[in-house]
């Protein structure tokens, strides 16, 4: 779990990608979607901007096969909570400032800088794709899309696959594949766009801080 944070959730399907590309080569990458794709990228980029608060379900399916499921809320920007049903222990909040996945069963924490992760971008007031994500590829599959996004940061292996339904304008699923072609696939359903969610939600209380690489 802690791996797929570190790793992938840049995404974190609701949900994007972070840092570090020259502007050319990324620009570059964009030349080479026709205008078809390079549309779909803009719906999706403005799906994500017309979102400011929200509450869903999902299913999250590991490499291993193992499956978790929960609540997530999402406050942009910078607030989220991950809330995973027994016997899953995990919850992970962000809070705005810190990114905390926490063991409830061990009562453990380790926390990440928001401005370091994946989800910086996710819950971003405003985000354009295609200038802070690498778009690898934009493919339909029965009428739904996938458009396959990769990290600027070379430092985070591996790339992010949303499912984008264009007819109903909503995002399905996404899907992470690590450096080592692992995937984790997350289905989100029942989704309530404009729920307010309690602020408390994205408080959560730390029994060790452990900060990792900035």
């Amino acid at each position: 779990m802690i791996r797929w944070m570190r790793e992938a959730l840049w995404s974190a399907a609701v949900i994007a990608g972070v840092l570090l590309t020259a502007a050319s080569a990324n620009a570059a990458r964009a030349e080479q979607l026709s205008e078809e794709q390079l549309a779909v990228v803009k719906k999706l980029g403005d799906y994500f901007n017309s979102l400011t608060t929200m509450k869903g379900e999902f299913t999250q399916v590991s490499p291993k096969g193992n499956v978790s499921a929960g609540v997530f809320y999402i406050s942009k920007p910078g607030k989220m909570r991950f809330e995973y049903a027994p016997p899953n222990p995990f919850i992970i909040v962000s809070d705005g400032r810190w990114v905390t996945v926490k063991n409830n069963a061990k009562n453990k924490a380790d926390q990440y800088p928001l401005s370091a992760t994946p989800l910086n971008l996710m819950l971003a007031k405003q985000v354009d794709l295609l200038r802070e994500a690498k778009i690898l590829g934009v493919e339909e599959k029965s009428g739904v899309f996938w458009v396959t996004l990769e990290s600027k940061d070379s430092l985070v292996p591996g790339h992010l696959v949303l499912v984008y339904d264009p007819e109903n304008s909503a995002l399905q699923q996404w899907i992470v594949v690590d450096g080592q072609g692992r995937k984790t696939t997350v289905n989100i359903a029942k989704l309530e766009p404009g729920v307010q969610a309690d602020p408390k939600l994205f408080e959560i209380e730390v029994p060790k801080r452990r900060l990792k690489d900035e």
